[in-house]
């Protein structure tokens, strides 16, 4: 360890390890054992805290600012209750690949173990669900595990980490302020040497009558959207996207074919059935998408990846590629051919003209992919866009186009409702000159609703489009076609108002109900840059389609136009 003559307290040093490592917000909520760490984080000029009002909260809003701005996102928590309120934003960051820091308060060291007031043992709840995580047991050793977080959250496959910090370390003294060595092996951060046989991915890809790019979360992390556009350009292949890589390829692109998986179109499904050759970038082949070996059941499987992990997890693989994606594209290009491939893009058009996303738009209530369509339309595609979880989530998914990354913000491996508010305020402090809009549901918003006092005391311009139906929108579906029209427990039989609810936060909003008053509602919505709350009343038989049944395959993809069919 290198040391220096001032000896400072351990609070001191994270505040200044923060401010080395280019840190300019945290999201936490204070509590008695992160105090001492708070009193220093007080006197910081470069670092701005956002009090949040739940601890869930700040490490969606962590992880909202970390996905729109390719930056580590930072929360803060006390011990115990504080610490275990950060379980599920951790295991959606984890799932995600999502790099956070979680900085927790512990009981004094001495007390460790004894139950002591507002003791819990995150170091041992956390250990699943984070890349890395640490108890600090004395000052000196902050500096080496603050910089192994740093290192293991960005590096590699990125993910969360967690310090948890007792209240003595944060008060004692230490003239440790860098480490001399480190105890996790490079391999852990480091951005790993393409592996594998570039030139053969390449000459397999030329061979290919009927390719197609199926692209990931990854390409996000990795920042490959260039070169995955070069790609699908020199191969002339069409592109299609999973939930997580909405935005990695341009959706307004001629090749592209959109998301594929459970609420993809049936276009980008029905194209993985009959190409002969899928190069998977970035993505994890999960149960959402891929079927075991019916996905792509005549098409030769070739996957790029950072994590081997994924390598024949779920879906066996002809030929791998192992390292960042970035990197690995760019080694793969000057190989790459064009050749002609006008007849498989001439029929992608076909199955686009013959399987459009489609709804029912006839009669005088609002439907909500029409209303996306509108609000698409007037943002021009330019907005972030978070979502909480459940039909508005996928609606949101198929109807506002993504054409650059990190501007589709969206809880895809956990599914967890309660992401959208917060992640849309995180990602709205990274993004101040950027529309932020949270598109949410009546269920959803209510699991993080507290979070409206964070937008009115920064005075941040949030827009949330609040969809009501009065259900469980995604259960409600799901019982309708899979359990018998049997309703149990999805239909809410109180609401509060929620236009008065954002008003009392000092929130503009507007309630509307009819199609006559979408522009209305759309220009109220959008008219300034200040925060604003449309709810919008919606049929609660309104469904999600293309929809693939769980547990099924894309051959059993069930459009709109089938719905009447299958119910029979």
């Amino acid at each position: 360890m290198s040391s220096t003559t001032e000896a400072i307290t351990g609070g001191r040093l994270m505040v200044e390890l923060l401010e080395e490592a280019g840190v300019e917000i945290v999201f936490g909520y204070p509590g008695g054992a992160i105090l001492p760490f708070y009193d220093e984080l007080y006197h910081s000029k470069k670092i701005k805290h956002i009090l949040v009002r739940h601890e869930q909260g700040a490490v969606h809003m962590a992880e909202g600012y970390a996905r729109s701005t390719g930056k580590l996102g930072v929360c803060i928590a006390t011990s115990g209750p504080g610490a275990t309120n950060l379980i599920t934003g951790l295991t959606d960051a984890k799932l995600d690949s999502i790099p956070i820091l979680a900085i927790t308060g512990q009981v004094a060291t001495d007390a460790i173990g004894t139950d002591a007031f507002q003791e819990a043992d995150i170091f041992g709840i956390t250990i699943p669900i984070t890349k890395y995580n640490a108890l600090i047991k004395k000052a000196d050793d902050l500096a080496r595990h603050f910089e192994e977080a740093i290192k293991i959250a960005m590096g590699g496959r990125p993910g969360p980490v967690l310090l948890d910090f007792p209240k003595d370390v944060q008060t004692q003294k230490t003239t440790v302020r860098k480490a001399s060595s480190l105890k996790i092996a490079p391999h852990h951060y480091e951005r790993p040497k393409v592996k594998g046989d570039p030139q053969e991915f390449a000459e397999v890809l030329n061979g290919a009558k009927r390719p197609l790019l199926y692209v990931g979360g990854g390409a996000i992390n990795s920042f490959a959207s260039a070169e995955i556009k070069a790609l699908a350009e020199k191969a002339n292949a069409p592109v299609t996207t999973t939930l997580m890589g909405l935005g990695a390829f341009p959706g307004t692109h001629p090749l592209s074919v959109g998301m594929l998986g459970m609420h993809g179109t049936a276009y980008a499904n029905k194209a993985v059935l009959e190409c002969d050759y899928i190069l998977n970038l970035g993505a994890r082949f999960d149960d959402r998408v891929a079927k075991y070996q019916d996905f792509a059941p005549n098409a030769i499987r070739a996957h790029v990846d950072i994590d081997a992990a994924e390598f024949n997890k779920r879906i066996n693989v002809d030929h791998i590629l192992h390292g960042d994606l970035k990197d690995a594209i760019r080694e793969i290009l000057p190989f790459v051919k064009g050749g002609d491939r006008s007849s498989w893009i001439e029929h992608i058009q076909i199955l686009k003209k013959n399987h459009p996303l489609d709804f029912d738009n006839s009669g005088d209530s609002i439907k909500p992919q029409d209303f996306l369509k509108r609000v698409y339309e007037k943002t021009k595609g330019e907005a972030i866009v978070s979502t909480d979880v459940g039909q508005h989530q996928m609606w949101a998914a198929q109807y506002y186009l993504f054409d650059r990354p990190n501007t589709w913000l969206t809880s895809g491996g956990l599914g967890t409702m309660g992401y959208g508010l917060p992640a849309a305020i995180g990602a709205k402090f990274g993004n101040p000159d950027k529309t932020v809009i949270c598109v949410t549901g009546d269920g959803s918003i209510q699991m993080c609703i507290q979070e409206l006092a964070t937008i009115a005391q920064s005075k941040l311009g949030v827009k949330i489009l609040l969809f009501n139906n009065n259900f469980l929108g995604m259960v409600r579906q799901w019982q309708e076609l899979f359990y018998e029209e049997r309703f149990s427990e999805s239909q809410w039989t109180y609401n509060p108002n929620f236009v008065k609810l954002a008003e009392a936060y000092g929130i503009p909003a507007m309630k509307i109900e009819h199609k006559s008053e979408i522009d209305k509602g759309v220009e109220f919505f959008l008219k300034d840059s200040g925060s604003a709350l449309i709810e919008v009343m919606i049929p609660a038989e309104e469904k999600v389609f293309p929809m693939i049944p769980a547990g099924k395959s894309q051959q059993d993809l069930i459009e709109f136009k089938d719905l009447g069919k299958f119910k029979k």
